[in-house]
């Protein structure tokens, strides 16, 4: 994923879910993701997807039991 890429779906998702902390960051080793976080918290991973002819984002996040207890 490019920087223009992640700057306008972040931009989306701050609008999205109403929220200036979250950034979406280049994956060292992985060009068709990125990573999500809301401050420092790792929230979760944005996947490209373009191979029917349709360009979009999945946006996956793993909520653990133990976080549910915070």
């Amino acid at each position: 994923m490019d920087p223009q890429e992640r700057t306008r779906v972040e931009q989306y998702l701050k609008s999205k879910f109403k929220t200036p902390n979250l950034t979406i960051r280049a994956r060292p080793q992985k060009k068709d993701s990125a990573e999500v976080y809301l401050g420092e918290e790792f929230a979760g991973v944005l996947s490209r997807d373009d191979e029917d002819g349709e360009l979009c984002w999945h946006f996956t996040m793993t909520v653990l039991e133990g976080d549910l207890d915070e």
